[in-house]
């Protein structure tokens, strides 16, 4: 007579978890699109509102947006710069004939892993307490997670879920046993740039001051350089540029000469919006302080051992259609080797 081998540890089949996680990005909507048809068409039969999706008398009929407003079909792309936010939902799968089991002390953590690091999120809410108390059935706990994208790549998001569940005895309702259980899953996504940075640094012409020092007076040379950067928009749609701002390194001081720095009487430009592959150049006037000695000791320390002079940071903030916000900050730059 045969007998059937037994399974290994490795080989037994695993028991359904009684929790499920679910993780959905949270995005803005954009506005619905429309086709409409000529209005000087030969064919009456359709009529031209028959192809709006959204007929009123108080809108244009002819205009392409719609008030309507339209949910992401698809998790869509991330961009540097830009805060990447999702909802991860541990539900309760156990239907209600299934009083004897109970699920309880659910816990949620969340791990982003960048191209160069691993960080440990926070999620909101931090109250655990209904957690802690147990998920009824078909209940689920939900917590949002945040993380501001500073690198391209790959980034992978691994979310654990932990729990435990109880088996109830049916005569008296006690606990008859009980087992911790855990899973966890990972979600790979792609950080793309959203504006893509080129910058030159033009030395001019420097001024000479008249110093007067004890025991010695003498000419001293302060640098003056140009510093053009090239902002284009190399995501797939329209962002608007809020501010583009210069960080000088001591000694130098920066004068923006852009649309957001106009003489008092004279009205303010508008914001730039850049459609995609649209590019936008901004220009910035560094001059070297006098009276930072200390900056000045350094900025000549550069000059001799490196040929270059740092000059600061770029920071770049805009928003997209629909209000998201982004933020990028370069590195140092610097001027050309001498």
């Amino acid at each position: 007579m045969s007998h059937q081998r037994a399974l290994s540890t490795a080989e037994v089949p695993k028991e359904p978890h009684s929790v499920s996680l679910k993780v959905l990005r949270l995005s803005r909507p954009s506005l619905s699109y429309q086709y409409p048809l000529p209005q000087d068409r030969a064919d009456p039969l359709v009529p031209p509102k028959a192809a709006l999706s959204y007929p009123s008398d108080i809108t244009d009929d002819q205009y392409i947006l719609t008030p309507l407003l339209t949910l992401p079909p698809a998790f869509g792309s991330a961009y540097v710069g830009e805060t990447f936010s999702c909802t991860l939902c541990a539900n309760n799968e156990l239907s209600d004939s299934q009083d004897t089991r109970v699920v309880s002390s659910v816990r949620i953590t969340a791990e982003m892993q960048t191209p160069s690091q691993t960080i440990p999120l926070d999620l909101t809410p931090a109250d655990e307490t209904s957690s802690d108390l147990g998920l009824s059935p078909r209940q689920s706990l939900q917590k949002i997670v945040r993380f501001d994208l500073k690198e391209e790549g790959s980034h992978i998001l691994t979310v654990s879920v932990n729990y435990s569940e109880t088996s109830r005895s049916v005569t008296d309702n006690s606990a008859a046993s009980g087992k911790v259980r855990s899973f966890r899953k990972l979600y790979q996504f792609i950080a793309q740039p959203c504006l893509g940075v080129r910058t030159k640094a033009s030395e001019l012409p420097s001024v000479e001051v008249h110093e007067v020092t004890e025991p010695r007076s003498g000419t001293n040379r302060l640098l003056r350089y140009a510093l053009e950067a090239q902002l284009e928009n190399v995501s797939d749609g329209a962002i608007t540029l809020e501010s583009v701002s210069l960080s000088p390194k001591p000694p130098f001081k920066s004068t923006s000469i852009n649309w957001d720095n106009v003489p008092d009487g004279v009205e303010k430009m508008d914001l730039p919006i850049l459609a995609p592959q649209d590019v936008w150049q901004v220009a910035f006037l560094i001059d070297q302080q006098r009276q930072d000695l200390e900056g000045g000791e350094l900025l000549q320390k550069s000059l001799v051992k490196d040929g270059r002079a740092v000059l600061g940071q770029l920071s770049i903030e805009w928003h997209s259609a629909m209000g998201d916000p982004g933020f990028l900050s370069t590195g140092w730059l610097t001027t050309r080797r001498r």
